[in-house]
């Protein structure tokens, strides 16, 4: 029998008495307990099981009924769902393999193993990065050479055929993409990562799913059942009251935010592709079938879900209907019931919104582990200025986290970059945001004179000015121009400002994550075009199909230029990945900004557990001093060696940055 850890007292206003839903918490429990106890007979269910899954339950139970009676307690069928809720977290735990409940067992007691500094991220996608799921596994090699002990799988479910908005049009959570093999391949792949140190991560795609999804197909065959899992209006009145406070994410591919379905005759929400519907989590069925789908893809080995589209997930005529209440509400519900039946699962946040609204997803209730757009946008916008103003000022009041929790710090992804930075902190620096935002998409376009950059744009907006920029790391950062143009100047200062950003994402604290190409500087693929699922979306310019002969170009004997560019890369990344995995001063999240007086050179200091560490970066292409007395005051001391070369610096003598050079110094 479970016991609550909420001590009964009468509700008459004693002291110490519970509150009303306390009471309706402890109340439903105990009406729920021959439920479970029918359940654990039913499955003969291991005593040692039924008691872990016991202790956590009273532990979580209080709050998460808050939580999903603050969301669903109107419905009349409230305690049905709150049962099925219950039995599907209990039969998750019971059915979950062995070696997944060791790992929950052990990262209870360690729940920032994360914040590690030998977490080091890779992304990819399965089809173009190895084919299919049998020859990643042959991969896993390579992986550890690099350095890597976090893999992100890109969308790899059956999603539907032509444009699926890149895996994101999903048609069935428990059946892998035929073209990349198994539910078998994955757990395998799975499997063997855990063995070699690395761990998985994959998309949890759950704001919407695809139009043939069965859940649509039923809709669509006029079953209300299913018909109520999604929004879907006979007529254009509800619609139109929505779409007056809605913003349009695809503008150059459709207007609006709802799609006319001829078969049904009626119109659908459908956020960003019209193949996509959106899932309407007012209705509690919705919630709980996703849990299922949630812990269905957690037994395969998974060790964090990346929480697709967060923002999006509840609506409110009036509103946005982006980074609702409700919305947190759902995720700290998903979060309570991960942590009853799959505690060792993370969630990853993906909200690439206004900074102030990216980190009210971030804790130990909601999402673990966050993007950081911000920070992505701003080193893009400095190597852009050549100036860390605008970067210093919203790391000096966004970077901090709550504890247990962790930035994923990133250059590029499989997405576009948005310029989001807080109008505010522009303003305060005398930056007109409007103007530099088209600024920064002048210059990625290479529109801007003198610019280094190969970007395109993506979503244009004609009418608002809106534009998100497209382009793989080394396209952005000028390695395509300087290839163009042959230039070993150019070659040389668009390696550099690669490896710098790349510095910075090593080091700021957090996970670094590398979108796996970069480790190469490869560049824009221009072939999308010729693919029709493709050619409408021009993020496919930075999604390169994996160049496999590249690895011939780490051997002692490089033959052509390009391979001497890719090796320079590869193993300048691998050492910087390397000595990051050497510095305790690198685990956490703990920065501390150093005044520098230098515009051009971003400084700040590392510490963990008596560790210290200064960062210092140029982000001009022009050699910057750093005073000698910056660094002894914030290092103490008078002797500093770079970690990464091995250099030693005296702070009697000023400290002479050549262009876009960074380094990690410790006090010898």
């Amino acid at each position: 029998m479970i016991e609550s850890n909420h001590r009964r007292t009468p509700s008459n206003g004693a002291v110490g008495a519970p509150n009303p839903i306390q009471l309706k918490a402890e109340l439903s429990l105990k009406r729920l307990q021959p439920r479970l106890e029918t359940l654990w007979a039913a499955e003969q269910a291991d005593e040692k099981l039924t008691h872990e899954f016991d202790v956590r339950l009273a532990e979580h139970w209080p709050e998460l009924f808050e939580l999903l009676f603050d969301l669903y307690g109107n419905r009349y069928d409230f305690f049905y769902h709150l049962e099925q809720i219950l039995l599907t977290a209990a039969t998750a735990w019971l059915h979950r393999p062995e070696s997944l409940r060791n790992l929950d067992r052990q990262r209870i007691n360690e729940p920032d193993w994360f914040s590690s500094e030998k977490v080091v991220g890779g992304a990819l996608y399965v089809d173009l990065f190895s084919d299919n799921l049998g020859q990643l596994r042959e991969s896993i090699g390579y992986f550890k050479e690099l350095g890597l002990t976090y893999l992100h799988l890109m969308p790899l479910f059956a999603v539907r055929p032509g444009d699926n908005d890149g895996g994101y049009a999903i048609s069935n959570y428990r059946s892998v993409d035929p073209r990349l093999g198994t539910i078998d391949d994955l757990r395998l792949l799975a499997d063997e990562l855990r063995a070699a140190g690395i761990t998985l991560v994959l998309d949890f795609v759950f704001n919407h799913t695809s139009d043939d999804h069965l859940w649509a197909q039923s809709a669509q065959a006029g079953i209300q059942e299913y018909q109520d899992f999604y929004y879907i209006f006979p007529d254009r009145r509800i619609p139109d009251q929505y779409e007056k406070t809605l913003r349009e994410i695809f503008p150059t591919v459709r207007r609006g935010n709802f799609t006319w379905h001829d078969g049904m005759e009626q119109w659908v929400w459908t956020t960003f592709n019209s193949f996509q519907w959106d899932l309407n989590y007012s209705n509690p069925s919705v919630f709980r079938a996703m849990l299922e789908e949630m812990f269905f893809i957690a037994d395969t080995g998974v060790d964090a879900l990346r929480l697709d589209a967060v923002a999006f997930i509840w609506k409110e005529m009036g509103t946005s209907c982006e980074n609702l209440p409700k919305a947190h509400l759902l995720i700290r519900a998903f979060n309570k019931l991960a942590r009853i039946a799959t505690p060792s699962l993370l969630f990853k946040s993906e909200a690439i919104v206004h900074p102030d609204d990216v980190v009210k997803y971030i804790s130990d209730e909601e999402c673990q582990i966050s993007y950081n757009p911000t920070l992505m946008a701003l080193l893009w916008e400095s190597l852009a200025t050549r100036k860390v103003d605008l970067l210093v000022r919203s790391l000096s009041h966004r970077h901090e986290l709550p504890k247990q929790t962790a930035w994923v710090n990133y250059l590029r992804c499989h997405d576009d970059i948005g310029w989001t930075f807080d109008d505010a902190d522009a303003a305060a620096l005398g930056i007109n945001a409007y103007d530099h935002r088209q600024f920064l998409n002048r210059f990625y376009t290479g529109q801007f004179p003198n610019s280094f950059a190969r970007g395109v744009p993506f979503q244009e907006n004609i009418e608002t000015g809106d534009m998100r920029i497209a382009g793989t790391l080394a396209s952005l950062a000028g390695l395509e121009l300087a290839i163009e143009q042959d230039s070993p100047e150019q070659r040389d200062l668009a390696l550099r400002r690669m490896l710098l950003l790349q510095n910075i994402t090593l080091s700021i604290g957090g996970i670094p994550l590398i979108y796996l190409g970069e480790e190469w500087g490869m560049l824009n693929d221009y072939d999308f075009v010729m693919d029709p699922a493709k050619a409408g979306d021009t993020r496919w310019v930075h999604r390169p199909k994996m160049q496999w002969e590249f690895l011939k170009d780490l051997g002692d004997d490089v033959g052509s230029r390009d391979g001497s560019i890719r090796k320079s890369i590869f193993r300048s990344l691998q050492r910087m990945i390397s000595v990051r995995k050497s510095l305790p001063a690198l685990s956490g999240q703990a920065m501390e900004l150093v005044s520098t007086g230098n515009p051009h050179v971003l400084c700040f200091l590392r510490y963990h557990d008596g560790h210290r560490l200064i960062v210092a970066a140029n982000f001009s292409e022009f050699p910057q001093t750093l005073t000698g007395n910056v660094l002894r005051t914030a290092g103490l001391g008078r002797f500093f060696q770079d970690a990464i070369t091995g250099e030693t610096f005296r702070t009697s003598e000023d400290l002479h940055l050549q262009p876009y050079q960074y380094l990690w110094l410790s006090r010898v």
